[in-house]
């Protein structure tokens, strides 16, 4: 497997022959090259099985760049992001491959503010671990290791929040399903529910990241979930990803609340406290434009990957915003995704609503989703189809910051093809109020694509 390198860090399958993955030489190298100019770092893991070791090899090498490393050990992702701010440090490596199989691990990385580095930024590490253009310390100037556990300041921080209603949340005695996924989820998610007074059943909830199912939040990979919702008479069942920042609801009757309205309805409940704007990538439902327009309030998409939703979502000043994925930035708290502040603002918009998960969805307008891809062994011929499919839809809404986007607002459906960063793919997502709707729009884009070529 090749190496990724994306805005998402560099990325890669733990184990075989170098140059094929992502081996203990690509780790050290992309390190040190990250490293440069750097004095602080923190750095923070999910529980994958190459965890420990990748996350000796950072350590270590940050040493040798005389970096100081807090190492925060087991941590989510936004956890992580958050002792950044507090240490005050230059940056932060969080080792985790998110929803990807356990086989994989990844190097990401953060600026001083905790935030994901810029396309340019990362292209400069790349740039220089390309070139091994590296340097170490002389033995006298070598860094040092300080461990810290900032899994409780996470927790408070989210606990302080002047919206998240603690008292109706306790006063509520919701029963609560979790799937933490074997890895850091099963830490910070039942202290956050016990903290808020929720009882909590946990399945999956030992961190050896031994995965029992595929990671990623999805339905297909959470039936075992929505069963123990309904065995258990739970009001509701949460999930997140290995590394807590991806949240997906199960509502009580067994039903897959929808990932991408798991940032609508926390949405809807932000804008019901605090007036602003909302932000959200150009791949993610128009539901969230819908609640954003009806609390009259101003919705903006962004480009594809976390950076580009933050960068917009400083640009504009936005209260909430996030992914379809069932990510939530909620900035207040910080500039990242984050279950666990996800997780207790939901709470709330359950407690203050008294309403059941299943009778929440139902205020929200239904839109489905069709996700394809047309094959393009020669990418060279992508821009083909990209700027034929953008004059024969010119007469339509266009949104062109990431592929093509094509709104249709009188049927509010819209489709958008984007080049795929990883495979030799144009992807496909269309959404309409029906299923079947969703899927002719796709296959009419593709049938106009095969006619480009």
């Amino acid at each position: 497997m090749t190496l990724i390198k994306s805005i998402s860090g560099i990325r890669g399958t733990i184990g075989g022959a170098c140059g094929e993955n992502l081996t203990p030489v690509d780790i050290a190298k992309f390190t040190a090259a990250y490293a440069r100019g750097k004095r602080k770092v923190v750095v923070g893991r999910d529980s994958r099985l190459s965890g420990r070791m990748v996350e000796h090899i950072v350590c270590g090498t940050l040493m040798a760049c005389g970096c100081k490393v807090i190492d925060i050990g087991l941590a989510s992702t936004p956890t992580t992001e958050m002792a950044v701010l507090e240490e005050k440090a230059d940056g932060g490596i969080i080792i985790t491959s998110s929803h990807n199989p356990r086989q994989w691990n990844a190097l990401k990385l953060l600026n001083s503010r905790g935030e994901f580095l810029s396309n340019e930024e990362g292209n400069e590490v790349v740039d220089l671990a390309t070139r091994e253009d590296i340097s170490f310390s002389e033995v006298d100037h070598l860094g040092s290791v300080t461990h810290r556990d900032y899994t409780q300041h996470h927790i408070d921080a989210v606990l302080n929040i002047p919206i998240v209603n603690k008292e109706a949340i306790r006063n509520a005695h919701f029963r609560v399903v979790l799937d933490p996924i074997n890895s850091v989820g099963s830490l910070i998610m039942p202290a956050l529910l016990n903290q808020l007074g929720v009882e909590c059943i946990i399945i999956n909830g030992d961190p050896t990241g031994d995965f029992v199912h595929n990671p990623e939040p999805l339905p297909l990979h959470l039936k075992d979930l929505c069963a123990t919702v309904k065995r258990e008479n739970a009001d509701l069942g949460i999930s997140v990803d290995p590394d807590v920042d991806r949240l997906a609801f199960i509502s009580e009757d067994g039903s897959y609340f929808g990932e991408e309205y798991t940032l609508v309805a926390v949405a809807d409940y932000v804008l019901g406290k605090e007036k602003g704007s909302t932000v959200s990538n150009i791949s993610s439902s128009r539901a969230l434009r819908d609640i954003t327009e009806a609390h009259g309030c101003h919705y903006e998409a962004a480009a594809v990957g976390e950076v580009n939703v933050t960068t917009t979502m400083h640009a504009i000043g936005a209260v909430i915003g996030g992914e379809g994925n069932g990510g939530i930035i909620f900035p207040a708290l910080h500039y990242g995704r984050d279950a666990v502040v996800g997780t207790a603002l939901f709470l709330s918009l359950l407690a203050e609503k008294k309403m059941k998960v299943s009778q929440i969805r139902a205020t929200y307008p239904d839109y489905f989703m069709s996700k394809q891809r047309i094959e393009i062994p020669d990418m060279a011929k992508a821009p083909i189809i990209l700027d034929g499919i953008r004059k024969l839809y010119k007469d339509y809404r266009l949104t062109l910051i990431d592929g093509i986007r094509i709104d249709f607002e009188e049927e509010r459906k819209w489709v958008i093809l984007r080049k795929s960063n990883t495979e030799p793919i144009i992807r496909v997502y269309a959404e309409a109020p029906t299923q079947e709707k969703a899927d002719i729009l796709a296959h009419e884009i593709i049938a106009a694509a095969a006619n480009l070529l």
